[in-house]
């Protein structure tokens, strides 16, 4: 696993060992980034990534150009720090071990926003479904501002939104899917 481009590009990323975290792939994640590229510009923006792991999604964001990452995880702040100072991206990273949904309210009662959100829990344990709730009730996203979830590909969206809407759905395998939402009347267009 690895930075595919920008400040930190070739940068190989540590992982914690066992199965406990499932990082993205480097096909996947190179994947993502060409379309989010199309979608959205990277430089100056305030990103979030729940459910961190290794800090893989935010730091690819950072080294394209985003100003500042926070990077929520309750297990693995210990490699996300590793990775972010391998990196070199200290100065413009916060690490938080929390629960992602008490992070995401603290947020809220903060008034905090981000322009770009990475969600990749765990699969099959409804973690997605929640967030997705939550940043849709809880006003997290910037006027143009992008949610990236990551989950299951037999995983199934039925909630109703009232404030973000879906872009665009990718699947990869029979594993793998990736949903891109913006704010609702953002203008982005889809690449």
């Amino acid at each position: 696993m690895r930075i595919i481009t920008g400040k930190a590009k070739g940068l190989k990323l540590k992982s914690p060992k066992g199965m406990a975290t499932r990082p993205t792939s480097d096909r996947i994640k190179e994947s993502l980034f060409s379309i989010l590229n199309g979608m959205i510009d990277f430089n100056g923006k305030k990103i979030l990534d729940l459910f961190a792991g290794t800090g893989a999604l935010a730091l690819e964001a950072l080294s394209r150009g985003g100003a500042h990452a926070v990077f929520i995880d309750s297990d693995t702040v210990k490699i996300i720090s590793e990775n972010v100072n391998n990196a070199k991206f200290v100065n413009e990273s916060e690490i938080i071990r929390s629960d992602v949904f008490k992070a995401l309210n603290k947020f809220a009662n903060s008034q905090r926003q981000f322009d770009i959100i990475f969600c990749d829990p765990p699969y099959n344990k409804g973690l997605w479904q929640r967030v997705l709730t939550e940043v849709d009730n809880l006003n997290l996203l910037t006027a143009d501002g992008l949610l990236i979830i990551e989950h299951g590909a037999d995983e199934v969206n039925e909630i109703k939104l009232c404030n973000i809407e879906p872009l665009r759905q990718i699947k990869y395998g029979h594993t793998t899917a990736i949903e891109i939402y913006a704010t609702k009347n953002a203008g982005v267009t889809d690449a």
